[in-house]
Order: structure tokens, then sequence, then C-alpha cells
């Protein structure tokens, strides 16, 4: 092997520049010269005295998934791990820049990790590969070439990277894989380097157990039939009844060939191959579904991992606003926080319809909106005169440090998209939730929010979005009265998180049971 001074993430830039073609067959890994293998194996045997856990991280490459891959990345370095992160170049690239943004200067330091590590003196190794794509392709705006590369060209990229690092003679020999359960290839290529596969689930458990019986629901015509019921689906392990309209978008769908269901398919299969599976959920939030995906995996509820990671990971993709001067002026509880994630998008005339809507409820409110929330080429949707006519009770900022923003005293309510991060952390700030899902997991975490949990209220009751009734549910959601059931029972809900990462808690016990049994398992 060649050397080169270069550190790994500069010699995988290179990859970004060449021409980008697909395959025609599916996800690329490549036999392993046996030697190799080998030498892999024997490097962590058990016979070695005290071998440390080194695990090598994947988070898949989109903000919602990146971070709380980082936190768990800190949560096991915390516990003694070696940590080697993988991250994509186009995701790295994005971070370390809105940190130059916001921190108004070119040096800020080219590693995501590189604050916790020196505060905190962690072993975690940081480097970053090409996701088959260039860096300047708009992934935003190309969505299925987007997932088309992570489905077919990816994993040669993270191949080549763990070569590397299993022939590192300076790192620990690696104990196993940490991938992202959307991933298509990380079974097939743990079992090719001997090593572990460890399934990473940030999502409810709900919908992994949904997902993972697939071909249940085939069988019962609830999904990718031509007749498709319309029915209960009660026959779920774990899952009590669900109805169809509040399963996950793509399972929904009448097409089942996209790019997505194709991923969907293919890493569900890596899923139930998964040595492990470690999920961002709370036991006592979802007590019954856990039960029930217990018998067929070995699964380990360690959520919400961000209140055992790290404030100091930098994993935000655009510069953040500090919106903490505009909030202190504002009245505790008066302000509705409005953000619809980091990666879906809002039709046009919905967004114009919700802007109508805070402007006639009369309500202050903070107003999250990524420049191609709609598209990457319409970076002004607001309506004519908007931002004038909201001057005195609305703040519209690009990003923000939302775990920041929730926690403020003059927040009381936050309209969200239901990403499972957002959700996560709306209840443990305690505000209640203005349900707007627009695609994935979103239409069933707004179940657990709104019937099973009672957090929350649903914004959508009808096929339009309509500005009378977007004013209508803001000030049911936001009034002294009306809204009190939703954040009494927000505030009984993050009771119980409270103590889930304290010794003795839920999360805490888990993971603790996550990383004997992993030491079992290589010490046979």
């Amino acid at each position: 092997m060649v050397n080169d001074p270069r550190p790994l993430h500069s010699q995988r830039q290179s990859d970004n520049s060449a021409p980008f073609q697909l395959p025609i067959n599916s996800p690329q890994v490549r036999p392993i010269n046996p030697i190799l293998s080998l030498s892999i194996l024997s490097r962590w045997s058990p016979m070695s005295p005290d071998p440390k856990p080194h695990a090598v991280l994947l988070a898949y490459p989109l903000q919602g998934h990146v971070t709380p891959q980082a936190h768990l990345a800190v949560n096991l370095a915390k516990r003694g791990f070696t940590i080697t992160f993988i991250n994509t170049h186009f995701i790295h690239h994005k971070t370390i820049n809105s940190r130059r943004r916001r921190t108004h200067t070119q040096d800020a330091d080219d590693d995501i990790f590189a604050s916790v590590r020196q505060s905190d003196s962690l072993d975690i190794r940081y480097l970053v590969v090409s996701d088959g794509l260039p860096l300047n392709f708009d992934r935003s705006l190309n969505h299925d070439q987007y997932m088309a590369a992570l489905l077919h060209v990816f994993s040669a990229h993270v191949e080549d990277a763990l070569i590397d690092i299993v022939s590192d003679d300076t790192r620990p020999p690696v104990t196993m894989l940490i991938a992202d359960t959307f991933f298509v290839f990380p079974a097939t290529l743990a079992k090719r380097f001997g090593i572990l596969y460890v399934s990473f689930w940030t999502e409810p458990a709900l919908v992994f157990t949904l997902y993972y019986h697939l071909e249940l629901l085939r069988q019962n015509c609830h999904f990718a039939c031509n007749d498709v019921r319309e029915d209960r689906i009660d026959y779920i392990p774990g899952v009590k009844s669900i109805e169809p309209k509040d399963m996950p978008s793509y399972l929904q769908e009448s097409d089942s060939a996209s790019v997505v269901h194709q991923i969907i398919f293919k890493s569900f299969q890596e899923a139930k191959e998964a040595d492990f599976v470690l999920c961002n959920t709370v036991q006592e939030m979802e007590p019954e579904t856990i039960s029930g995906i217990q018998p067929k995996k070995p699964f380990y509820s360690i959520g919400p991992v961000f209140l055992a990671g790290s404030t100091k990971v930098a994993t935000s993709l655009w510069s953040e606003s500090d919106c903490s001067r505009w909030l202190d002026s504002k009245p505790p509880g008066s302000v509705l926080y409005v953000s619809f994630g980091s990666y879906a998008h809002l039709a046009k005339q919905d967004l114009v319809e919700v802007a109508h809507g805070l402007l006639l409820s009369d309500v202050n409110f903070l107003w999250v909106l990524r420049p191609d929330i709609v598209s990457s080429e319409d970076t002004h949707p607001l309506p004519d005169g908007f931002e004038s006519e909201a001057v005195d009770r609305g703040l519209v900022v690009q990003w923000c440090c939302q775990r920041k923003v929730l926690r403020h005293a003059a927040i009381g309510g936050f309209l969200t998209h239901c990403g499972w991060n957002s959700i996560t952390e709306s209840v443990w700030n305690r505000v209640p939730l203005l349900c707007f899902p627009l695609l994935t997991d979103q239409f069933t975490n707004r179940k657990l929010v709104v019937d099973d949990w009672k957090i929350g209220m649903n914004l959508l009751d009808r096929k339009y979005v309509v500005r009378e009734h977007v004013c209508e549910k803001i000030k049911c959601l936001m009034g002294k009265a009306s809204g009190e059931l939703y954040r009494n029972n927000a505030a009984e809900l993050s009771k119980l998180m409270e103590g889930v990462w304290s010794s003795g808690g839920s999360s805490d016990k888990n993971m603790n049971r996550f990383v004997k049994d992993v030491k079992a398992r290589t010490q046979k």
C-alpha cells in the first residue's frame, strides 16, 4: 500500500470530481483478499490481552441521521470504546462551512469531533469518503439520483475505507460496524470482514417494526398488492392496531418499484442479519412495540441519544442564527416555533397558506425556513410583504440550534413536520406539537404524538391546507385553556425521559447490556 501523507478525508475528496455513472447491478461490495480477512480476525482475537472495543460508525448522509449517530459515537467513546466515525465528503463540507460562517473564521477545526475530543479526552477518529456524486451536485433538487448513488455506489467507498482502517496498526482491531439501518450493505460487508454488524435505527420502534414485517403486510394485502386493503392492521407483533394512513408514506404508496423502495427492501434484509439493533427511542414510551420485536432480534432502546451525547459535536449543515435576544423579548409560552426539518420539502402553495395562517393568528412565531424548503431553485418562497407585516411578532431565520430554542421559556408550541429528533427534543422540553407530516416516518410519528400520547394535535384534518384552518389550529394549541391538555401530557411524558440516562435508568441499563453482550460475543 502506497503511503499518502494527506489525511484520509483529503485523499478521498478527489473521488467527487469523477463522472457519476450508476452501474446496472445492485450494491457493489467487492470480495476481500482472504489473507487480509485472516489478518483482521487474528488482530482482534479474544486471546489478545484485554482487547479494547473498536466500533466503526457509519452515518446515513442526512442531517437527521448524522446527528444521533454522532451522539451515539460520543456515548460509546465515554464507555471506553475506540470510535472511527465515517462521514461523507458532502455532509462534512456543509458542516464545516456552516461552522466557519457562524464563527466568521476560516481556520475552524476540520473535524466535527475536535472540541469534544479535546475537552473529554475521547478516542474518536474521523474520516470522510465520497458518496459517489460530485461535491457540487444538487442533492436536494435531485433526490432520486442521490438515493440511487447510496443504493448502488456508496458501498465501494465504504469498503475501501474499512480496508484502510483494519490495516492501520495504530488503531485497535475493529470489533464491529455500527451503521444506519437504511444502508443496503452493512451486514454483507461486516460478514466479509469478520466483524459484528450493529444496526442503528434513528426512528421510533413502531416504524422499525412496520418495515421489519413488510412481507406480512404484503401477504395480507395491506401493501404492494393490486387491491390494497384499507381496513385497520391488527396482526403485527407488538402493534395493537394501526390504520394504513398512519403507516410510513412509502408503505402507503401503490408504486413499490422506486429507488427508495429498493433501499427499504434491501436495507431490512440486511437488518434481519444484524447481530444487534440499537434504537433511538425510550423503553417507557413504546413498551409493547419493543417487547414485540425483541424475540426476533436483540433490540436495545437507548434514546434519546442527544441526552447522552454532547453539544460540542458540530453536525449542523447550515449556519445557525442566535435567536436568544429576540426570544428574551417575548412573554413566557407566547412563541410558536415553526420548522419543517432539515430535508423534507413543502409545496409552495402549502407554505403560502401556512404563512398567512401565522399572520391571521396574531401569535408570536419563530420560523426556521431553509433556503431549499420548496426547491433549491426557489430560495424566497414567502408571499410578498410577509416579513414586513410580521415584523413586530415574527422572526424568520434559515437555521437555528433547535434544542436551545425549544428549551427557551418563551416557546409555547412547535409546528413541526414530525421528524423523530424534533419530537424527542420537544417532549424533553415539554413543548406541545402541531403536526404537519410530509413524508416517510413522519405520518407514523404523528400517530404517536396525537393518538397515543396526546401531546399535540393535527394541523391538517382535510385534503388541502387553508389559512383560516391553520390560524384556528395555532390558536387552539397556544391558547391557555385549549392547549392545557397537550402541555400537561407533554410534561408527563417528559418525566419518563428524565431518568433514562441516569444510573439505573432504562437507556443506561440497555446500553450497558449491549456493551456486555458485545463483549460476550467477541470473547467466544
